[in-house]
């Protein structure tokens, strides 16, 4: 769908019920386009342990890194 900047200002509740409904919308000045609505992703939620068993940290994750490889962080 494409509108011109006063549609889109007059309408843009009606509009974003478009773009819910998965259509995406072009706004024009002067027929030229300038905007695009289009519907963005829900966040994706994670629980706290939804790893959980997959992998283990091992005894040593808090040491110091040994030098060399710490000095490649630096190049």
């Amino acid at each position: 769908m494409e509108v011109n900047v006063r549609e889109a200002k007059t309408h843009l509740s009606r509009l974003l019920e478009s773009v819910e409904r998965g259509e995406e919308v072009t706004i024009m000045r002067s027929n030229v386009p300038i905007a695009k609505l289009v519907a963005v992703a829900p966040p994706i939620r994670r629980e706290l342990g939804w790893a959980r068993g997959e992998f283990t940290v091992p005894d040593d994750f808090n040491e110091p890194l040994p030098p060399e490889l710490e000095a490649a962080f630096y190049r």
